[in-house]
């Protein structure tokens, strides 16, 4: 699998680890699991109250800081010029870093959004993040945003799997032509998901697991998936997709299995 690079020129792993719903006593050892299996990236937030042990986990690796990815977010109550510069100065601190390869605004919930991306223009500038973007950001918010910035955000994150690919095909492809990248969260869909009959017919016929499908679906559309899991076997597995591809028609077919299923809430409602 290559790398993918960023519109600033830095390089970032095709998939990386998530740890969303994974508290901070979990975290540590998800994350020193997913390190050891070969995950280079780890994505955390502020409000997923687990910075610490996912920091503790990244510097007890004994993998060298520059080969690893991190990633974390500004959560809405910290939107706002002051207040992100604040937000962003204590998860550094809860991490335990010196600066993160990744920040982004968690969701464009706030009229202070403007504001935040200011605050993470200087963030940038700084060198304390080497990249900033966004997550949920429908074409709305991504207009809105480029007609204030000089800087185009370098990863849009968002939701992101079979079953709402039509929904969100119009903000992929504006972040194509934006040169944004595109990271996929909850890419396994939720619980029972993975039970879909076109999943599990082509799984059963590449042999791979309905999980393994999944990712490998969203690698070939270019997107980044970010699995997460706290079952060390399951981490593995999710990792070991790069001696398989999947054939045009069964990507054909995941494409078409689209049904408007969520895990999260719809930024689409949000002004």
């Amino acid at each position: 699998m290559e790398t993918k690079q960023l519109n600033t020129g830095a390089f970032m792993p095709p998939i990386g680890f998530g740890t969303w719903q994974i508290d901070n006593d979990a975290a540590y050892d998800a994350v020193l699991a997913a390190l050891h299996a070969g995950y280079r990236m780890i994505d955390t937030a502020r409000i997923y109250n687990n910075e610490v042990g996912v920091g503790y986990a990244i510097r007890n690796s004994g993998i060298a800081r520059d080969e690893l990815f991190v990633t974390t977010k500004l959560w809405n109550e910290d939107q706002g010029y002051e207040a992100a510069l604040h937000a962003f100065d204590a998860s550094l601190e809860r991490l335990g870093l010196d600066y993160v390869d990744l920040y982004l605004i968690h969701w464009p919930s706030s009229a202070k959004r403007l504001d935040s991306w200011r605050a993470l223009e200087e963030i940038y500038r700084t060198g304390r993040a080497r990249a900033i973007g966004v997550s949920n950001y429908t074409v709305t918010h991504l207009r809105e945003l480029l007609k204030h910035t000089d800087i185009t955000p370098a990863v849009n994150q968002i939701e992101l799997h079979p079953l709402i690919y039509d929904e969100q095909l119009p903000i992929v492809e504006f972040c194509r032509e934006q040169g944004i990248a595109v990271q996929a969260y909850s890419p396994l869909i939720k619980q029972g998901a993975v039970d879909h009959p076109t999943i599990v017919a082509i799984a059963e016929r590449c042999g791979r697991s309905p999980a393994q499908v999944l990712l490998r679906w969203s690698i070939q559309h270019g997107f980044v998936p970010l699995p997460r899991s706290r079952n060390p076997e399951h981490i593995l597995e999710n990792i070991a997709i790069s001696t398989f591809r999947l054939h045009d028609d069964d990507m054909r077919l995941l494409d078409a299995i689209s049904d408007g299923t969520r895990v999260t809430p719809n930024p689409y409602l949000i002004d």
